[in-house]
């Protein structure tokens, strides 16, 4: 499977999944329907699947176009998301699992963005050991940071975010936004001493001075650089002057709301 990266927006992210043996396509979170229409004729691939992270208009504005040009495509949501996602077919919840194409996809509920956010996760073939996993997580982990709380609380993201660090960490995170830089910037205030985050500060400066894309980026490099991904580190906890989890996790993102 070859997943493309489509920038859309002022920095927004939508992903194309092209399975080639089948050639067959999906599509995580269409803010814009003509780029992916665009992208789906220059493979001469069908789009068979719409997979919707949750309901803001970033995430979903393309589908009622998508559907109208493959009305036979299954969209993909989750169940709390009832009548919020055009056309909406399929209502998942935490522990569902379907198939794209010859891929497994793993769905977590995610609530803290969103009161019904979902992420999909596309472990690797038990026969292909080199592959590794796919998450598409939406708004709920960015690079170097997560999403704002808009209809959630902070002790739900921090479960929601803790399920997801538990995955492995080659696994690959195809977040929705761009939003590395500014996150990193933030992360040195909080752990300034890490040295990991100094270098990846400086690798990423680079890449966008150069308008290159920091994502994707992998599980095990948030859990070493994104402070919210780094609730219980001592460092992390000594910053905000506070070691209960949510409480950590709440007075991160705070400031962050306000940097």
């Amino acid at each position: 499977m070859q997943i493309y990266r489509i920038p859309v927006l002022r920095d927004n992210y939508i992903f194309l999944l092209h399975d080639q043996e089948q050639n067959i396509a999906a599509v995580v979170d269409p803010a814009q329907a003509e780029p992916v229409l665009d992208k789906l004729r220059s493979l001469n691939v069908e789009l068979v699947a719409i997979f919707n992270t949750h309901h803001h208009s970033d995430h979903v504005g393309g589908n009622s176009a998508l559907h109208k040009r493959f009305p036979k495509a299954i969209v993909y949501g989750g169940a709390e998301d009832h009548g919020r996602i055009p056309h909406q077919t399929v209502f998942l919840r935490g522990g569902d699992r379907f198939y794209f194409g010859d891929r497994e996809v793993i769905v977590f509920f995610v609530p803290g963005h969103t009161y019904a956010h979902i992420a999909y996760y596309l472990p690797p073939r038990s026969q292909d050991i080199e592959q590794t996993g796919e998450l598409f997580c939406g708004d709920t982990i960015f690079g170097g940071g997560c999403g704002r709380l808009f209809e959630g609380t902070p002790a739900q993201m921090l479960a929601s975010i803790d399920q997801l660090r538990q995955l492995p960490d080659h696994t690959r995170l195809w977040c929705a936004h761009e939003y590395t830089l500014s996150n990193l910037k933030f992360a040195l205030t909080v752990e300034p001493d890490n040295l990991e985050l100094q270098t990846r500060f400086n690798t990423v400066l680079a890449m966008r001075s150069n308008d290159e894309a920091t994502i994707p980026s992998t599980i095990g490099l948030e859990k070493r650089t994104n402070p919210f991904l780094r609730w219980d580190v001592p460092t992390i906890q000594r910053s905000v002057g506070i070691d209960i989890p949510d409480r950590v996790f709440a007075r991160l993102r705070g400031k962050k709301d306000v940097f």
